[in-house]
């Protein structure tokens, strides 16, 4: 293998790296890593190792093209520097402590599949990777859509005749009634759902299915939309023609996320995502006596604590307790013309 020797900047300390110019994929450490990903994750940690990599080698390499194998304590080192002191080039913003830990991760992962297939030794591999956790935490992501936000987006849904607003109703109302991830909503199959009960296998992530449960009006809303698609096998979910029939086919993740804008808009509710209406339901079974192991179980969190940080009611109830302490002030009152006393006094 041919390589060629760069020297880069990271930070404040200068690196040298070697990077080589070609690389077998089945060998390439950076693809045995992700390829060990599930689908859903593969492609944000690609961007966050094209992000490294760029970082590493003065935007010389990428994920796949960057000589992981050479990196050694002092870069990894001066890597963690760099997410703890520079900002993000997406958002110009210091890197958030989760989005910083994400990156340490890969760049982990990375490193461990350079150990496996015996490019670096184990003394190598085991310095390179003992850094510290980055501590800290940022306000949560997203919000939950109020109970009016809800009623507001069905009932505009419910005014639409035509085979997008009747397909679309269905989806929200499942990934409403059952938490469902955009990918979770385009990768469930028509034979997934048991139609007299209201279960729904759902594939989610790292290759784990649960079992969501739809109640009577989410059930309603797929009966409504599965009177257009009809029982052909396939997904659940089809995209809508030009000719305003549903045709066979899988929706994309962002076709989902679109769905969510629309029908948002259209409602003249606070814009949302798809995640926003996971959180909703993670937050509206809780408030409704629901134990957060068993809701936890329906989101398909694998901690507990997962599902803890999906919960928006602890935000009412700070704000309903800060309305208790009452701030003595009434406003700004027109004072009273000072006597001429006061103001020779004061002059």
């Amino acid at each position: 293998m041919t390589h060629t020797a760069l020297a880069v900047q990271t930070g404040s300390a200068t690196l040298s790296l070697t990077v080589p110019l070609a690389a077998s994929i089945e060998r390439n450490p950076a693809a045995v890593y992700l390829a060990r990903l599930a689908s859903s994750s593969r492609r944000v940690m690609h961007d966050v190792l094209d992000m490294l990599a760029s970082v590493l080698t003065g935007g010389q390499a990428d994920a796949l093209t960057c000589a992981w194998a050479t990196v050694r304590y002092q870069h990894s080192a001066a890597l963690r520097a760099h997410l703890l002191t520079q900002p993000s080039p997406v958002t110009w913003q210091p890197y958030a402590p989760a989005t910083a830990n994400r990156a340490v991760s890969a760049l982990r992962g990375v490193l461990k599949e350079c150990w496996r297939l015996g490019y670096t030794s184990t003394d190598d591999y085991r310095q390179a990777v003992d850094l510290e956790p980055i501590r800290g935490s940022r306000l949560p992501r997203g919000h939950a859509l109020s109970r009016g936000d809800v009623r507001e987006l069905f009932d505009v849904c419910a005014m639409g005749n035509q085979a997008l607003a009747i397909r679309d109703a269905a989806i929200l109302a499942v990934q409403y009634a059952a938490g469902l991830r955009r990918a979770e909503v385009v990768g469930v199959d028509l034979h997934d759902l048991e139609r007299t009960t209201g279960a729904l296998k759902i594939h989610g992530k790292g290759n784990k299915e649960r079992t969501g449960y739809l109640g009577t009006g989410a059930r309603l809303a797929l009966e409504e939309w599965l009177e257009l698609r009809g029982d052909a096998p396939g997904p659940l979910f089809w995209p809508i023609g030009k000719t305003n029939m549903p045709r066979p086919g899988r929706l994309s993740g962002q076709a989902v996320a679109y769905i969510a804008q629309r029908w948002g808009a259209r409602a003249r509710v606070r814009r949302f995502s798809p995640h926003d209406l996971r959180r909703t339901f993670i937050s509206d079974l809780l408030d409704a006596g629901a134990d957060i192991s068993t809701v936890q179980q329906l989101a398909g969190h694998a901690q507990v604590t997962t599902t803890a940080r999906y919960d928006r009611r602890g935000e009412v109830t700070k704000q309903r307790a800060a309305e208790l302490l009452q701030v003595p002030y009434s406003g700004r009152r027109r004072a009273a013309a000072p006597s001429h006393k006061e103001v020779g006094a004061g002059s």
